[in-house]
């Protein structure tokens, strides 16, 4: 450790760690390099996380944690008080991976010391450099990935850039034959693909003799429009949607020859199972959140272009002018469209499936890359 992040944990024996991340399910899966680095990196540290209720079946089966606490979005007044009366110095060492208020105060309250990202100078953290004994300042142009790692630098642990996804106790075998996996919905409808290009893309796939699985979840109105997707399609797609777990999940995406999906949690998780996979970016750009792929990036992700590849990560964009907006689509809200995500075409999706198949035929497998 170095000497300043040594002070943390100093005369402290199997220390008790606590990482708080409280933010959606992909952002919550993009801070497992960061435990993985804590739980190698300090010598018989117990490690536990706090999350919010909803997002820890991504954390099924990670066996650098060794508990997870779940927190409502919206805690009424009663489990606001019951979750700090229990968190109270209840661990030698509480992180913060957000520069919220309520990350920070929680941080506070349950580490005799405790670190965290503060905001850039002038950025209203004041109180947050004073109440945090380790600061990291934030850094909004760098991946998520390698942000959050500056904090296992900062307390001088070895940063490991590995995500890890969910697993089960007992996997159960993928299917035999090759198959694509294929994810049309993602959490906001200005991240939405067309529904005739994934079903263009569907029947390419099956062309090329793949079985093509389609995952999703279990909310009605998302199953509403995976039947209109890909009911009457031919030949059929296999649908799976609200039939597994993140665990069952996970061991599905591992064994495909290719996957396929938006900018969504379950792209990211695709990518850390080392599955050939395909981002489909709109008005987002993945400079900062991509896809991380098995070893970490060799270069970060441009903010915009056609096909780029990183490891075993394909992230497609249709280049406007106007990309990336970093808005919520060309309206404006949770539910607009994104012209950039309308005008993608199947062949240019079907250009980057095809170089990943190709790398699959090929072994071609990405170097891991150090970021000590």
């Amino acid at each position: 450790m170095s000497s300043h992040g040594s002070d943390l944990l100093r005369n402290t024996e199997n220390p008790r760690i606590l990482v708080i991340a409280l933010r959606r399910l992909g952002d919550v899966l993009l801070t497992t390099p960061l435990v993985r680095s804590l739980k190698r990196g300090v010598p018989g540290a117990r490690v536990d996380m706090l999350v919010f209720r909803g997002t820890e079946g991504i954390l099924a089966g990670n066996p650098d944690i060794d508990a997870v606490m779940t927190v409502a979005m919206r805690p009424t007044a009663k489990e606001t008080r019951d979750l700090i009366r229990g968190l109270w110095r209840r661990y030698d060492l509480a992180v913060s991976t957000q520069t919220g208020d309520r990350p920070t105060f929680l941080a506070f309250i349950a580490g005799r010391r405790c670190a965290g990202l503060v905001p850039a100078q002038g950025g209203g953290g004041w109180w947050k450099r004073r109440a945090l004994n380790l600061r990291v300042m934030a850094d909004s142009d760098s991946h998520r990935v390698v942000e959050l790692l500056g904090l296992t630098r900062a307390l001088g642990v070895p940063p490991i850039p590995e995500l890890v996804p969910p697993a089960a106790a007992i996997e159960a075998a993928p299917p035999s034959a090759r198959y694509a996996v294929l994810h049309a919905n993602p959490l906001y409808r200005f991240r939405r693909w067309t529904d005739e290009g994934w079903r263009a893309l569907a029947r390419a796939l099956a062309e090329r003799g793949l079985r093509v699985f389609a995952t999703g979840g279990p909310d009605p109105e998302e199953c509403a429009y995976l039947d209109r997707v890909w009911n009457g399609l031919d030949p059929p797609v296999e649908r799976l949607d609200g039939k597994l777990d993140w665990p069952q999940l996970a061991a599905l995406i591992r064994g495909a020859a290719v996957y396929v999906g938006p900018d969504t949690s379950m792209t990211h998780l695709a990518a850390a199972t080392g599955c050939p996979t395909i981002g489909l970016y709109g008005p987002a750009s993945p400079h900062v959140i991509g896809p991380w792929p098995i070893g970490g990036l060799d270069r970060a992700w441009a903010r915009a272009g056609t096909i780029q590849r990183r490891g075993n990560v394909w992230v497609v964009q249709n280049p406007l002018p106007c990309l990336p907006c970093e808005r919520l689509g060309c309206d404006g809200h949770y539910e607009s469209r994104s012209q950039c995500l309308d005008e993608l075409l199947a062949r240019q999706v079907l250009a980057a499936v095809d170089q990943a198949l190709a790398a699959v035929r090929t072994g071609g497998t990405p170097e891991r890359v150090s970021l000590a």
